[in-house]
């Protein structure tokens, strides 16, 4: 059995999982009666997810690859290679 751990979150964080966490999950996709279940991935034809690497400069992100365009309003997430202060 895993010892536990110390819960290290600031409770701004704690809130914010809380809160994260009290949302109601998302609808499963509309299938058509008789259609095969698949995996999500193949049901996000045009909108298949695209990994990009860029780097931030004055708080925004510049992709590196310049060949690369994001129509407006595309949803991105973010992931950081390394830790950094999240301004509040």
């Amino acid at each position: 059995m895993p010892n536990p751990q110390p819960d290290l979150r600031s409770e701004r964080r704690k809130a914010l999982d809380e809160q994260l966490a009290s949302e109601p999950q998302l609808p499963h996709p509309e299938v058509a009666p008789g259609e095969q279940p698949r995996p999500l991935e193949e049901r996000l034809h045009h909108r298949r997810p695209l990994a990009v690497i860029g780097v931030v400069e004055n708080g925004l992100v510049r992709l590196l690859d310049p060949r690369i365009r994001l129509p407006e309003q595309s949803r991105v997430i973010v992931v950081a290679s390394e830790p950094s202060s999240v301004a509040s």
